[in-house]
């Protein structure tokens, strides 16, 4: 069994546009060793963003918990709210924006478990 709080996840990991990320549950021995799936949340204040990219093997669900998304997949727009999940195939570009002044709060569930080395920014 593994447990981890965000606050037992330490700093995030600060990503270059304002995305904050904490792993929570991972493939790494200290996020339990995860070998089907990962979960992180991630924090994207006010007016911040994520790089456009895609995955080439991983599948990505993000799910909603605070603040109002607007997503581009594929050239697609829309807005994602609390409580609603997104479904990520390999290979769709996307892309997450924080254009409102609250704080966006989401989980990101990656099947298999998110690497570096799958991360295809365009």
């Amino acid at each position: 069994m593994h447990t981890r709080t965000r606050e037992q996840a330490g700093e995030p990991f600060r990503a270059p546009l304002g995305e904050l990320i904490y792993e929570l549950v991972g493939n790494k021995p200290p996020l339990g060793g995860a070998v089907k799936h990962s979960l992180a949340q991630v924090i994207v204040p006010s007016g911040k963003l994520s790089p456009r990219h895609y995955h080439r093997v991983l599948e990505e669900t993000y799910f909603l918990l605070k603040g109002k998304a607007r997503m581009i997949i594929d050239g697609r727009e829309f807005a994602l709210m609390p409580g609603e999940a997104c479904l990520i195939m390999p290979g769709e570009v996307h892309q997450v924006f924080n254009d409102a002044e609250e704080t966006l709060e989401f989980l990101v569930f990656c099947a298999p478990p998110w690497t570096p080395d799958d991360f295809i920014e365009v």
